[in-house]
């Protein structure tokens, strides 16, 4: 029987909704594989965040509550998540391909000398095998991939599971791990400005590029995504640019996004920017160029000035919505 892990990961005393899409993704594996489906939390002062996974169909909540996991240290995580692994027989692992799963499990994967297939928007299970899909070439391509081991991990790309509430009565199980020495000490981690929208987890982005002419016109920017509770992103020109900071940046070097709507403004669409949200289920393109490249992958397409259509724009999506 497939015994299927799914590690949460948490922030600021919440847990990332990806590791709810994460479940529901381990769930559509344990039907077709005849298995179960456990959850593992590591953290400090975990209290009721132990009954989210049940909602979302995990059968065993596996805990390890401490106050040093308060602080991210990817040694440590690893370390902790293998041990628990092997100690209860998992067959599949399971994370968010967030900043965190990126950075944890491939740690994971070497200590249990197994393979990773990162950033899957798909899944599915045929002779009893399972074949991951994952974007390659920037985006132009989906590969399948089978990975050949009795122990398989995997992050999935945000935003693609939809999460899916299975309730069930879990099972909360504290474990007693004790924690190697960290290689690396987190002294200090600096947020971003506070009820700010991460992108990788927003289901509407509105982002600007080099188009907007500049940081005084980002204003056009902020308010439309306000009218549409949405995020804000930018290309790597406003970034490097200084317009912008990195943690908004979408793209190749940036951050991949899957957003219900993905609104480019005066953003080109050059192949780099492409490859981090071509998976965007609806695509809005705004550029005074008609033969700009992001016409080609928008749904929508709107010819002229981001600073004349956007203030019209967000009007109207004001009207829309009753504000």
């Amino acid at each position: 029987m497939s015994n299927i892990l799914v590690i949460y990961e948490i922030r600021e005393k919440n847990i990332k909704k990806v590791s709810f899409e994460a479940t529901t993704a381990a769930n559509l594996l344990a039907r077709q594989l005849s298995g179960k489906v456990s959850a593992l939390l590591l953290g400090s002062n975990l209290g009721s965040l132990t009954d989210k996974p049940g909602v979302y169909g995990a059968e065993k909540v596996y805990t390890i509550d401490n106050p040093a996991l308060e602080k991210h240290s990817p040694d440590v995580f690893a370390h902790l998540i293998s041990e628990t692994a092997k100690e209860i027989g998992a067959t599949h692992i399971i994370m968010g391909a967030t900043a965190m799963g990126k950075d944890i499990m491939p740690r994971v994967a070497f200590r249990l000398n197994c393979p990773l297939v990162q950033d899957i928007i798909g899944l599915e299970v045929q002779n009893n095998k399972v074949s991951y899909q994952r974007p390659i070439i920037a985006g132009k391509l989906r590969s399948r991939v089978s990975l050949q081991s009795e122990i398989q991990l995997a992050t999935i790309r945000p935003n693609i599971f939809q999460a899916q509430e299975n309730k069930v009565s879990s099972e909360v199980v504290a474990l007693a791990k004790d924690l190697p020495t960290p290689r690396v000490i987190v002294e200090e981690t600096l947020a971003t400005g506070g009820g700010k929208l991460d992108v990788t987890e927003a289901e509407i982005i509105v982002s600007g590029g080099r188009g907007m002419q500049g940081p005084d016109n980002w204003h056009l920017i902020e308010n439309l995504a306000k009218t549409l509770g949405a995020a804000t992103g930018a290309s790597r020109a406003v970034v490097d640019s200084g317009w912008r900071e990195h943690g908004e940046q979408v793209g190749q070097t940036g951050k991949t996004v899957s957003p219900n709507l993905y609104i480019a403004c005066g953003i080109s669409g050059a192949i780099q920017h492409q490859a981090g949200m071509a998976s965007s289920k609806y695509i809005v393109a705004i550029n005074k160029d008609p033969e700009a490249p992001i016409f080609k992958l928008a749904d929508y397409g709107i010819v002229g000035d981001v600073k004349e259509v956007l203030p019209k724009l967000n009007e109207e999506v004001a009207k829309v919505r009753g504000e």
